[in-house]
Order: structure tokens, then C-alpha cells, then sequence
């Protein structure tokens, strides 16, 4: 049977964590630098327990003001100091997942630093470089086709080629800015219609009309978007009744 692994970001402080996680194969779990704390990291790695989720860290530049969605580099921070900083990240949730007999699956940075690494190899490397450090293998999720793949592959690190079903596509690829009005896909059946054609054609069609080439090993759905819950729902049933597994990668 093919697989494709579901991936959510969690602990954000959304009210729906509990209404997705049993539609999912994997977590991506905020580690208190653009949202979370000690408490929504327990709750949720025990949620990713009870429905055996995959349990993966989130890490963020140090941002709660902008939910982490402003990119730093350059302003304040220098990307020889993200290994620091996304390092004290895993070590806070692995210390959580230890408590609980958990195991760290996975890394997927978040938001602005996210964007960031999918075209900046520098960037790239750091975060590839906090992994190594970090001591026991985990994976990378990221933008499918991106500067994170690449260095993952440099550094030896297994990689996840992550595509989004809420989200929409420029012709370079990259994801559509949270600030243009056409970034966010709010309609089930659309997004449906893209995962399965990322699936099925390994494309995704961008918002001019072109198809850009993907690889589609995890699907992520946001936790923040307006019907999430429900999407997930829908998705999961949907790969269900195609005869597709969930399972994380």
C-alpha cells in the first residue's frame, strides 16, 4: 500500500490540537520561541501519544511578538547564531519526551525561518549543522525541492520533502507570502484536489497557472487555518478511501 505521511503544527495555542491529531501521522510541536511553553509541550506530546503521532520539534527564531513570522537574519540575529538557538529548542522538548517515554522523531522549522532555509543554503547549513549536534538522528522536514534538501543530503541527514495542502505555490516553487491575499487555501475540495495531484503527478499547479515538479513524502496542514480540523478530517478519509496509508516517514 502507498504512503504518505500527515504533519501538523501543534502546541501554537490553537483550541483544535485534540479535534486533529487522530487525522495525523506526525506533529510538529511549538518549543516556546514563537509560541508554547513547558505546559502546551506536555499536553501535546501526550496527545501525539495517545494516537501515535510522531513527535517533532518546531523550532523558531526567538519571535512570540510575530508568531515567529519575521525573518531576523540580518537584523537581529546572524545565521551563525540559529544553531544555538534551535539546539535549546530540541533539548527543551526532548527532555519532555524522555519524561514521557517519548521518542524526538523529527525537526520542522517554523514560519519566517522555514522561508528562510528553503532558499538560503547558509541558513540551511546551520540548522543542519544544530541537528548533527544535537545527538541523535532526527529528520528534516522541508520545503520539497528547496536549499534544505540539498544541505540535508551534504550533511549525511535524512530528509522529508514536505508540500502543503493550505497553501498556495509561486513558479519558483516557493510558497505564496502570508501576505499576499491568495496565500492561504481555505476551500477543502481545492485543497484536496492539490494534495492528490501532488500525489498522484508529483506537481502542484502555482497560482499563475504553471505546474511546478514536487516530491510529496509529508502533506503538512496548518493548525491555525479557519477550518483545520475539518481539512484534516477530510484528507485523512479521503487518502483512506484511495487506499493510501498514514504513516509518519
Amino acid at each position: 500500500m502507498p504512503a504518505i505521511d500527515l504533519n501538523c503544527d501543534m502546541g501554537e495555542g490553537m483550541d483544535n490540537d485534540a479535534l486533529i491529531m487522530p487525522y495525523i501521522s506526525s506533529a510538529n510541536i511549538a518549543c516556546g520561541y514563537h509560541a508554547g511553553d513547558e505546559k502546551t509541550m506536555k499536553r501535546t506530546v501526550e496527545l501525539c501519544l495517545k494516537h501515535n503521532v510522531a513527535v517533532g520539534a518546531h523550532p523558531s527564531y526567538p519571535d512570540r511578538e510575530n508568531f515567529g513570522r519575521t525573518d531576523l537574519i540580518d537584523q537581529t540575529l546572524r545565521p551563525e547564531d540559529l544553531p544555538s538557538i534551535i539546539i535549546d529548542q530540541i533539548n527543551q522538548l526532548r527532555k519532555i519526551c524522555y519524561e514521557f517515554g517519548a521518542r524526538l522523531h523529527h525537526v520542522k522549522p517554523h514560519g519566517a525561518l522555514y522561508n528562510r532555509a528553503a532558499w538560503d543554503g547558509t541558513v540551511s547549513s546551520f540548522i543542519c549543522t544544530a541537528i548533527q549536534e544535537a545527538g541523535t538522528p532526527l529528520i528534516l522536514y522541508g520545503l520539497s525541492g528547496s536549499e534544505m534538501k540539498r544541505e540535508a543530503d551534504a550533511y549525511n541527514i535524512k530528509f522529508a520533502s514536505e508540500v502543503f495542502a493550505d497553501r498556495t505555490y509561486q513558479d519558483d516553487g516557493r510558497l505564496t507570502p502570508r501576505s499576499h491575499p491568495n496565500a492561504l487555501i481555505e476551500d477543502a475540495d481545492k485543497a484536496i484536489q492539490q494534495v492528490w495531484q501532488m500525489i498522484n503527478e508529483g506537481t502542484v499547479t502555482s497560482v499563475s497557472g504553471r505546474k511546478i515538479p514536487i516530491v510529496a513524502e509529508t502533506i503538512c496542514i496548518h493548525g491555525d487555518g479557519k477550518y483545520a480540523a475539518q481539512l484534516a478530517k477530510d484528507i485523512f478519509e479521503t487518502l483512506k478511501q484511495n487506499k493510501i496509508d498514514i504513516k509518519a516517514s
